[in-house]
């Protein structure tokens, strides 16, 4: 599989981190990535902070929860929260695998399936010389078609509504199903700050034909 060299995503550092979410970092992390095949797991990209992703842990206990996030500080905040004082897992949170970096490198390592793919509250990328560094294009839907478990599939949300048109636009290039959905999803901190100051974000399902 070839890797599409457009970097998707912004910055990857922000402030320093503390020195507990340095050594969550350096001594938990890696014993949570996923490694090997895993079949009918649930995948979000770009999880920012993970507040959705332990809401998946916690409503799904039967499933290798996956979270893919290239921004060290919100990979810190989610070890934060899943970990005790101790540095130990905490057990609901015990599901949860993290890759921190860019998914398609994980897409390269493994050909797991999943039975969920979330991607909530992308970059939009508003401005039209960027258009190019968006995530959801068709090619990446395309791909991220292959990687969903029979019956699977993708839910994307975004408050960036003429986004949503693109990624609607984009769909169309795929041989997806795609239906816009109405969906009650847990607010998220970015979802919070509502950059493009619109009422609601707006939620697309595609699945595989």
């Amino acid at each position: 599989m070839e890797k599409q060299v457009i970097r998707t995503f912004g910055r990857r550092h922000g402030k320093k981190l503390s020195a507990r979410q340095n050594a969550l970092i350096e001594s938990v992390l890696p014993n949570i990535c996923p490694s090997g095949k895993i079949e009918n797991a649930v995948l979000e990209i770009g999880f920012g902070a993970g507040e959705h992703l332990r809401l998946l842990a916690r409503e799904n206990p039967d499933k290798i929860i996956v979270g893919a996030e290239p921004f060290v500080n919100g990979v810190a905040s989610l070890m934060s929260a899943i970990c005790d004082a101790d540095n130990n897992i905490l057990d609901e949170y015990k599901n949860i695998r993290v890759w921190a970096d860019d998914v398609r490198d994980l897409f390269c390592q493994n050909d797991s399936l999943y039975k969920q793919i979330w991607v909530l509250h992308p970059d939009p990328w508003p401005k039209a010389k960027h258009e190019k560094r968006r995530l959801l294009n068709a090619d990446f839907l395309t791909l991220l078609g292959k990687c969903l478990s029979p019956n699977g599939q993708i839910i994307i949300g975004t408050d960036h509504w003429e986004y949503f048109d693109w990624i609607v636009a984009q769909a169309a290039r795929t041989v997806l199903n795609t239906t816009i959905a109405d969906l009650d999803v847990i607010q998220t901190r970015y979802q919070n700050k509502n950059m493009a100051q619109t009422t609601t974000p707006k939620y697309l399902i595609l699945e595989n034909r």
